[in-house]
Order: C-alpha cells, then sequence, then structure tokens
C-alpha cells in the first residue's frame, strides 16, 4: 500500500479485543524505523496511532501487534511505500476502466514504469448509517496490472483515477496511492452526509424512475467514503454531476460546495489532523452528450453549478479546488453511450495539470481563458471581450457565443457571431440585438463543439475557455457611443 508522506503522519488504525495493548511498528530492513503503542478502546473496539512523519519511499514493513494478558496477536502488511494518496469518487465517468477507454490495449500493458503507484477499490455498498469499516473491497491495495486496471466494464480500477496518479507520478517521482469509490448513476445526495445536505435544505424526495445507482440521501458517505475518514490523504478527485442534471440541479451550486467542504471538516478531524483541514479537491466539468430526452438547458446550468456559479475555481466559495474543462472531449461514438466520452487520458492530463499547480504549488496555466473586461461598441454593433490570458482561436465560430438581447421585459438569447481578434481580446458581432443588451454566454448548450474542435483554447497548454454566462449592463450609462469599458460580472443567478 502507500501511506501518506511527510509532512504529514500516516494514521494507522485497526480493531482489537477492548483493552488490549497495542503496538504498532515501522520497519526497514529488519530494522526499527519507530514503534507506536496504544491501546484497544471500549466501546468502539478500535484503536488508532498517528506514525512520526516519514519522506517519500520504501519499501517498509508495518506490524500491529496485540497483547492482551497471555494472549498475543500479530498482523503484518509488507512492500508499504510513503507518497501521496488520493482518493477518487464519483459516478459512471470515475468508474469507467482503462479496458473501456481509448488506446485501452496499450495503456493495459503499459504498466512496469508505475509499480509505485498502488491502487484500491471499494467495494459498492450503501448504508443508512455512518458505517466505520468498510463492508467491503472489490480491489485490495494492489500494484498495477492489465487484469486490475480493466476488470470489466465500470468494475476496477477508475480510469481517470488511475491516469491522474500515472501523471502525477511522472513529475513527483515517489509513490502514489489511488483509493477509487465510486457507483455509476449516483446523484450527489447520494454521497453527502446529512450534515451538508441540511445546510442546502434538500428535501428527501427521491424519484421512483431514478437512474441505475442508489440515490437516496448519504447512503454512499455513509458506506463508501466515512468508513476512510481516519486515513491522512493529500486530496480527493471527483466526477460527478451527470445524475443531477435533472434531479435537485438548482441546489448543486450548493450541495456541491457543502461536499467538499463537509469531506475536508470530516477527514481533517478523522485523522486527528494530520489530513489539511483545506486539502486540495479537484473535479471534472461534465463533457458533451447527445441529450435524447434530457433538456439541452440542463447540462450547461450544471457546468456553471460545478463552479459555484463563478465559472472558474478557486474562488470564495470553493478554495483550493482545480477543475479539467471537458465539454470538448465529447464522444459521438462511445460503445458505452455519448455520456462516456473514451478520452480519459485528457480528462486526466488537465486534473493532474490543476493539482501541480493548487496542490504542489508549481507556476503553470492550469485553466483556460476567461473574459476579464469588455467594452461595448454600439455604434460599430460590436462587443469587445478582454482575457485574462492568451487566446488561441482556433476557429471562428457564429453560434456558441450569444447575447441576452431584452425589450419591454422580453429577453431572448441571440447569436454573436465571432468578428475580429488579438491575442487576448475577442470582438462579437452584436448587430443582431436592436434593444437592450443585457448579458453574454459562451458555450452555453449541451453540445458547444465536436471533439478538441472548440473555438478557444489557451495557445500553449490546449486547455478549452470553459464555458461563462456573464451580466452586462450594470453600471452602464445611457451614452453608449463612444465604447464604454464594463467590468466583467459573472452572477450568481442563471440565466
Amino acid at each position: 500500500m502507500v501511506l501518506q508522506k511527510e509532512p504529514a503522519g500516516a494514521v494507522i488504525w485497526g480493531y482489537g479485543v477492548s483493552g488490549a495493548t497495542v503496538t504498532v511498528t515501522l520497519c526497514q530492513d529488519q530494522e526499527t524505523i519507530m514503534k507506536k503503542v496504544t491501546s484497544v478502546k471500549a466501546p468502539s473496539s478500535s484503536w488508532m496511532v498517528v506514525l512520526d512523519p516519514v519522506k517519500p519511499g520504501g519499501p517498509y514493513e508495518v506490524i500491529a501487534q496485540q497483547t492482551y494478558g497471555r494472549m498475543n496477536f500479530t498482523l503484518r502488511v509488507h512492500d508499504v511505500l510513503f507518497g501521496d494518496v488520493w482518493l477518487c469518487s464519483g459516478q459512471s465517468n470515475m468508474q469507467m476502466t482503462v479496458s473501456q477507454i481509448f488506446n485501452a490495449t496499450s495503456e493495459l500493458s503499459d504498466t512496469a514504469a508505475y509499480q509505485s503507484v498502488r491502487i484500491l477499490a471499494v467495494s459498492l455498498n450503501q448504508a443508512l448509517q455512518e458505517l466505520e469499516d468498510l463492508a467491503g473491497v472489490d480491489l485490495r491495495w494492489s500494484k498495477p496490472t492489465s487484469e486490475n486496471l480493466g476488470h470489466g466494464d465500470f468494475k476496477y480500477m477508475s480510469a481517470v483515477c488511475w491516469l491522474f496518479g500515472r501523471y502525477l507520478y511522472d513529475t513527483l517521482q515517489y509513490p502514489v496511492g489511488l483509493i477509487a469509490s465510486s457507483w455509476a448513476g449516483t446523484p450527489i445526495e447520494a454521497w453527502s452526509s446529512e450534515r451538508s445536505l441540511k445546510a442546502c435544505g434538500v428535501p428527501r424526495f427521491i424519484p421512483s424512475d431514478f437512474g441505475t445507482g442508489p440515490s437516496e440521501n448519504s447512503v454512499l458517505w455513509n458506506a463508501m467514503v466515512h468508513p476512510l475518514h481516519n486515513m491522512t490523504l493529500k486530496g480527493v478527485i471527483w466526477y460527478q454531476g451527470e445524475s443531477n442534471i435533472n434531479f435537485n440541479r438548482d441546489l448543486y451550486n450548493c450541495t456541491f460546495p457543502a461536499l467538499i467542504e463537509d469531506w475536508r471538516q470530516t477527514f481533517h478531524r478523522g485523522s486527528q489532523g494530520q489530513t489539511e483541514r483545506f486539502f486540495p479537491f479537484g473535479f471534472v466539468q461534465l463533457s458533451s452528450f447527445l441529450s435524447g430526452a434530457t433538456s439541452s438547458e440542463g447540462l450547461p446550468h450544471i457546468r456553471w453549478h460545478q463552479t459555484a456559479d463563478f465559472g472558474y475555481v478557486p474562488n470564495l466559495r470553493m478554495p483550493n479546488t482545480f477543475m479539467a474543462v471537458a465539454m470538448d472531449l465529447c464522444d459521438r461514438n462511445s460503445p458505452f453511450g455519448s455520456a462516456h466520452p473514451r478520452d480519459k487520458q485528457t480528462v486526466a492530463y488537465r486534473l493532474h495539470l490543476g493539482a501541480r499547480a493548487v496542490a504542489y504549488g508549481e507556476k503553470l496555466t492550469f485553466q483556460g481563458p476567461l473574459p476579464q473586461k469588455m467594452e461595448l461598441l454600439a455604434d460599430r454593433g460590436l462587443l469587445n471581450l478582454t482575457y485574462s490570458q492568451q487566446i488561441l482561436v482556433q476557429r471562428q465560430d457564429k453560434k456558441i457565443f450569444e447575447v441576452s438581447c431584452c425589450s419591454d421585459q422580453q429577453c431572448k438569447w441571440l447569436p454573436a457571431p465571432m468578428d475580429t481578434f488579438s491575442t487576448q481580446t475577442l470582438a462579437l458581432d452584436i448587430t443582431s440585438c436592436q434593444d437592450t443588451l443585457v448579458a453574454v454566454r459562451y458555450a452555453w448548450s449541451t453540445w458547444p463543439c465536436e471533439y478538441k474542435q472548440c473555438p478557444l483554447y489557451h495557445p500553449t497548454s490546449t486547455l478549452p475557455a470553459p464555458p461563462f454566462t456573464a451580466f452586462i449592463t450594470n453600471q452602464i450609462p445611457d451614452d453608449l457611443s463612444k465604447g464604454q469599458m464594463i467590468s466583467m460580472h459573472y452572477d450568481h443567478i442563471l440565466l
């Protein structure tokens, strides 16, 4: 297995006979590195020790010895490494295995160089109360093999989790531990504690025709996340939201930040303060899928809500978070349905860039360009957007930008074709709006562009510009003929 390295101390815990003495020893090459002694507490029959911080590397052996009167019982765990431990959770796009993605054969054979990336997959279980121990694991702590990375569709191991860990290992060059705990077709409510749902006023109603997985409040938090809360973690990555497109969608801008806050608090407390209070939390902004029966309005709203309606992260409501934009990774011909795009490599690559910046403090670009300000040139029929970073205009699109045009309390969204552009500015043609211009939005559709063909990217990192919606009428004087500078105002209401 992999235990969390310095500066944190790894937490080791277990169960025994109440009152018994437990000695935990860390050894390397038969030499004792450290010893910790504790006793088994009643009534939980559990014990816990916090190891002193250990530098990355290994292998070590962890020995736990229980003594009670004449009884003496010893457990040994071999080949233990110290590094960074990441928990990966969510629904089916997190659950997809390496055998389901593009280039599966070569990906499955590419494990020899990554034997220091260790993997664990939690069994699918639900519970009405918070469990202290996992009901089961599908994959015990293991080294990666083609068998356990592609063990059937939506089984184990999570492709996004594995690839994220692999990219991280390439950068860090020390061990990485990956824990996958995900279940297809599940809403965020199932992964949230009762506390966080209450904070968002989530009703207890569950539609009878819900998706494939459990949907009751808190049942997966109770059975598949809470039992891990004593662990010392480096961070979490999350890929979920499809099941909330038509279910409590307008609460997601509360339920998602609340989940992050609650997981952080619980893991921090459970690990005796060893897991950072605001540990890094990364997530995938939803990709595109052919909507079929679902409303085309739903998916853009969930993408927006995933950022707590800011359009970017980290932000005030979601500190120390990072996001992989995936709306350009659509997969029309996926054998698992277009909701399950097979390019998980790019998803994981973008996630790992966010981790390198937010979790590891590297100075690098991890999110595509967003507008910083705009200038309304009404006499020329243009809206000028100035971006926070350089932009690469891959193609000029006539429909992906839209403006809200209002008259007599009636507003409608009209296309604003891309006009001229430079390294950091872009002009939109707004001549279609003869009335009052109220707002602008970008990529506000279920399927904004084809595979890696969105119009706007960051020039060097191939990161797509995220979708956004923003008001443009705030503090605008009547005389717009000379061109008026307006600060971007990403509002917390949906348009």
